[in-house]
């Protein structure tokens, strides 16, 4: 199986961790940790696991180790599965 590529808008140092919503193209998440030292894309990579029920090594960020706008490769997950976990995470997050 081929993996998925997922574009992020990633808002590091916030409150409470979560999948925003919509981004463009892509998905905008929310993380607790800072960038310094990459703490925030080990983050990013714990909470794509956790909402996409996947394992960590399933979880690959492939660009923009230092920027707010990323792209993550998925394994082991369709893009149809991606879509609707997240779209899910994203309504939990609304008030």
């Amino acid at each position: 199986m081929n993996g998925t590529r997922l574009r992020l808008r990633v808002s590091p140092g916030a409150t409470r961790a979560g999948v925003v919503g919509r981004h463009g193209e892509g998905w905008k998440i929310r993380v607790a940790a800072r960038p310094e030292g990459g703490h925030a894309n080990d983050d990013v990579v714990r909470l794509l696991a956790d909402t996409l029920s996947v394992s960590r090594d399933a979880v690959t960020l492939v660009s923009g180790h230092g920027g707010r706008d990323k792209i993550v490769e998925l394994t082991g997950i369709d893009p149809d599965r991606v879509e609707r976990r997240l779209t899910a995470a994203a309504r939990k997050e609304q008030p």
